[in-house]
């Protein structure tokens, strides 16, 4: 039983990279077109996108909400970012901060002296209480400061907001990601918000270590949950993924947090066989991360899963709650 899921789970990924030209295709498509409008997408990044696993149109309908004023908003931040020729994800981080701080409105109060579309304070060099005040002005002064934060590209959009506004609240931004990335792709006219194409996960080239670790542990199957044990006669969520990579050579973090830090960052419904698969009490949130299992393919899962259940095989589904949007491909 055990040979015959492990030729399925190869054969699988023997697929997955027949798919790959045509994957690759699309993405250099997209990245060509762009170009063409004198736009230019960052590298690929799953963990950016429109939607949540099991919130698919979550994103949409809060766009649908905006009201006139908001949108007209937005279209003046895309407008802008376009002529200066600005990656579609700073006129992300842009509509995530302003809604944030005032709904996108270009409001003339606020905290203190803190005013118009991103709260900015002329107490702290901002601009004039006028200044602040002109929808132009704010744009291209949110957007100069953003450039001025090192490496602000590889940073989540709402760790990118929070870099600018320096709010007592950093994790609030997060909650207009979806939101954001919709209304770049929809009004912005980016058919590929986040670089990676469709079907990226394919491109990507599953993990030669990957059979061996999928070996390892289903191999394991039967052993007892034991939090912080990582083997040989039992092991946790984290402690099962480390050494089943170990055997492998590829050297995992010990715990589910830094775990999803090691490795190539993909679509979780891109998922191929041998990849983490992670959840988290708030999916949008990589802090909150408390579980780890490995992805078999068809719609299966290994885990040590908790304390009173065995390592194990189950059924898995992507639209499951907690599932955060992103797998990792370890050791690529």
């Amino acid at each position: 039983m055990k040979l015959a899921i492990l030729v399925s789970v190869v054969i699988a990924a023997v697929f997955a990279t027949v798919l790959t030209t045509n994957v690759v295709q699309k993405a250099v498509t997209d990245q060509q077109q762009a170009a063409a409008g004198g736009v230019a997408l960052t590298s690929c990044d799953a963990a950016i996108g429109p939607t949540q696993p099991s919130q698919p149109e979550q994103g949409g309908a809060d766009a649908a909400e905006l009201d006139q004023e908001s949108r007209n908003t937005v279209s003046l931040i895309i407008s802008i970012g376009k002529q200066r020729s600005l990656a579609p994800r700073a006129w992300q981080v842009a509509i995530q901060a302003g809604m944030t701080e005032s709904r996108l409105h270009n409001v003339n109060y606020g905290d203190r002296d803190s005013l118009g579309i991103f709260q900015m304070r002329p107490s702290m060099n901002w601009g004039s209480a006028a200044q602040v005040t002109d929808p132009n002005y704010a744009i291209n002064k949110f957007f100069d400061v953003l450039l001025g934060v090192p490496d602000w590209e590889n940073l989540r959009p709402g760790d990118a907001a929070q870099r600018v506004e320096r709010s007592g609240f950093p994790d609030r931004y997060h909650r207009w990601e979806a939101m954001a990335a919709a209304l770049v792709q929809n009004m912005g006219q980016i058919a590929d918000v986040v670089g990676c194409g469709q079907g990226m996960g394919a491109a990507l080239p599953p993990s030669q270590a990957a059979a061996q670790a999928i070996k390892f542990a289903l191999g394991e199957q039967g052993k007892p949950y034991i939090w912080g044990a990582t083997g040989p006669d039992s092991y946790d969520c984290s402690g099962l993924m480390l050494r089943a990579y170990e055997s492998a050579g590829v050297i995992l973090p010990r715990v589910s947090k830094d775990q999803y830090k090691a490795g190539a960052m993909l679509p979780v419904r891109d998922a191929q066989p041998g990849d983490l698969i992670f959840l988290a009490t708030d999916p949008a949130d990589p802090t909150t991360i408390h579980h780890v299992a490995m992805y078999l393919g068809d719609g299966k899962i290994v885990e040590a899963q908790q304390t009173g259940v065995p390592v194990h095989v189950r059924p898995f589904s992507f639209d499951e709650h907690e599932v955060v949007p992103q797998a990792v491909r370890p050791g690529v």
